[in-house]
C-alpha cells in the first residue's frame, strides 16, 4: 500500500510540475468582456443604448417566460451591459392592472417597484417602465415608455395608479 501512495504521490508532483511549466496566460478583463459580448443570447432585445464614461451602456431583456399558475407574472433575464462590466440578473414584473411591478435585488436587498402604466416617465422610474414593457407587452419592447400612455389605456391600465419602492432588506450572513 505504502508503495501504492508513493508512485500516486510522484505521478501527482510529475503532473502538477508539468502543469506549472505551461506558459501562462491569464484572461484579461476586457477580453472577457469581448467575448460576453459576442455571445448574446439570440432571443435578446435590446432596450435601450446610451454613452456612459468613455463607453456604451446596453440594456437588453431575453428569456421571458410566463408562470403556469398566475398568467399576469413573467420571469426574464437583463443583460447590463456597461463599457467594463456585465451584469445578467434574473427578475420578474406583474402585469396586472390593478398592481403592475417590478421585482428585481441586489445583495443587499429585494425592491419592489410599484408601477404605472401610461404615467409620467422621468429619469428615475425609466428604466422600470421599459422592463415592464417589454416582458408584459413585447410588441412594445425598445419603445419610449413616455409614447405609451395612449397604449397603456388601450390595454385596460388607467394611469393613476401611484408608483412606489418598497425595500426589502436581505439579513447579513
Amino acid at each position: 500500500m505504502r508503495a501504492f501512495l508513493s508512485v500516486l504521490s510522484l505521478g501527482l508532483t510529475a503532473s502538477l510540475a508539468a502543469i506549472t511549466t505551461l506558459p501562462a496566460r491569464a484572461i484579461e478583463r476586457e477580453e472577457l468582456l469581448e467575448q460576453m459580448k459576442r455571445m448574446r443570447p439570440s432571443d435578446m432585445t435590446v432596450l435601450e443604448t446610451q454613452s456612459i464614461g468613455g463607453g456604451t451602456y446596453t440594456l437588453a431583456i431575453y428569456a421571458i417566460k410566463g408562470d403556469a399558475s398566475d398568467p399576469d407574472l413573467r420571469r426574464y433575464k437583463l443583460w447590463k451591459e456597461y463599457p467594463d462590466n456585465l451584469v445578467v440578473p434574473t427578475e420578474s414584473v406583474n402585469c396586472g392592472r390593478t398592481s403592475p411591478l417590478r421585482v428585481t435585488r441586489d445583495n443587499d436587498a429585494i425592491y419592489i417597484r410599484r408601477l404605472n402604466p401610461g404615467g409620467p416617465i422621468t429619469a428615475a422610474n425609466r428604466e422600470n417602465h421599459l422592463v415592464w414593457w417589454a416582458a408584459c407587452v413585447p410588441s412594445q419592447a425598445g419603445q419610449d415608455p413616455a409614447t405609451l400612455s395612449t397604449k397603456a389605456r388601450e390595454l385596460g391600465y388607467s394611469g393613476l395608479l401611484v408608483e412606489t419602492i418598497e425595500t426589502l432588506r436581505v439579513p447579513s450572513p
